[in-house]
């Protein structure tokens, strides 16, 4: 790295505050860039100090996905925005069967957001890119005046790349698949409006927030031939399997009694009035796979500490009306419709 710029005064990350200068493209924005975002994120890219990252990808088709997050509030049970931030975007692209490689990263700041909370966030974020194995390369900050922003925004973009030999996606789902989830869910979307309620229960529920990429790798290694991944994040299990049946012009049955759902997040979901099934997750996937592999891929699943409480929960028909239905536990059937309108705003 080149030697770094020496400032007056260092950063004050324990009582200081964003400041408009911090935007302004001046000093005061290099030392933000210099002492807190470029000391988290550390890399030879990054390190690079250009306006542009420059990168090797190995062999294989090239995966890109983008994602902005306005949480609300910034810290929850379980995360916050900044690791939020690297999961669900590491997520997006590796639900395409993709090894995660690189990350940018824009952050929108509010005038006087407390620099303490702001370096929290990058700190935060740094582990969870770690820990994911992708690396924060390029970026961007951006400082708007007070009340016209709510602390903190991020969006991140994503860079994977497929293996040679993997291809997934909703157009190759097929009539007799069966459908998986990887947990319990829920967790997230709860963990949320729990706080923003102030409610209390026996058992803090937590969010699911959590990168995907490993467990993903482990399924594929066992089969090779799955034929759609998805995270069910915004509209929850129920938008996702109902965008997925329109693309694919399909129809699904799944059956309640085998969508995990944890006990507290469904007494929670009831005290609400909430339906799991259109609530957000941050940390769970839906897989679509051929019948004689269901099987195999579930075991694949619960082996890997991320799919213990993986689940077969249905299948997928001919219908040319492409309709979502449910078993209940009572016997019935019911629709499982698009959500109607935002059930749970700033959710991720």
């Amino acid at each position: 790295m080149s030697e770094k710029r020496r400032y007056t005064n260092t950063l004050d990350l324990r009582k200081g505050k964003v400041e408009m200068v911090h935007g302004s493209g001046g000093k005061a924005m290099a030392q933000l860039i210099d002492e807190l975002f470029l000391s988290a994120f550390s890399n030879p890219w990054l390190e690079q100090m250009n306006d542009q990252a420059c990168f090797d990808l190995p062999a294989g088709k090239v995966v890109m996905a983008t994602d902005s997050h306005v949480i609300s509030p910034l810290f929850f049970p379980g995360g916050d925005i900044g690791s939020l931030s690297v999961h669900g975007t590491v997520n997006d692209v590796a639900m395409s069967g993709a090894v995660p490689k690189y990350l940018s990263a824009g952050f929108i700041l509010e005038e006087g957001y407390p620099l303490a909370d702001l370096a929290r966030i990058v700190q935060s974020m740094a582990a969870a890119a770690e820990e994911a194995g992708v690396a924060i390369v390029t970026g961007d900050t951006k400082v708007v005046e007070r009340g016209k922003g709510d602390g903190c925004f991020i969006t991140t973009t994503g860079v994977g790349v497929v293996p040679v030999g993997v291809s997934m996606g909703s157009d190759q789902v097929r009539v007799g698949d069966k459908i998986l989830v990887s947990g319990s869910l829920g967790d997230h979307g709860v963990a949320i409006m729990s706080l923003r309620e102030n409610l209390t229960f026996e058992t803090t529920i937590e969010s699911d927030s959590q990168a995907l990429h490993d467990l993903v790798a482990a399924m594929v290694e066992v089969v090779p031939d799955i034929h759609c991944l998805r995270d069910p994040t915004r509209g929850g299990l129920s938008a996702t399997l109902n965008e997925i049946a329109q693309h694919a012009q399909v129809g699904m049955q799944i059956h309640e009694t085998e969508i995990p759902v944890k006990p507290q997040v469904k007494a929670a979901c009831e005290f609400l009035g909430l339906d799991p099934l259109f609530v957000a997750n941050e940390g769970k996937l839906v897989a679509f796979c051929p019948p004689d592999k269901a099987e195999q891929l579930l075991a694949a699943m619960r082996a890997h500490p991320k799919g213990h409480d993986a689940a077969i929960i249905g299948d997928v028909m001919e219908d040319e009306l492409q309709f979502v239905q449910m078993k209940t536990a009572f016997g019935g059937n019911r629709m499982v419709d698009w959500i109607n309108g935002e059930q749970l705003p700033r959710i991720c």
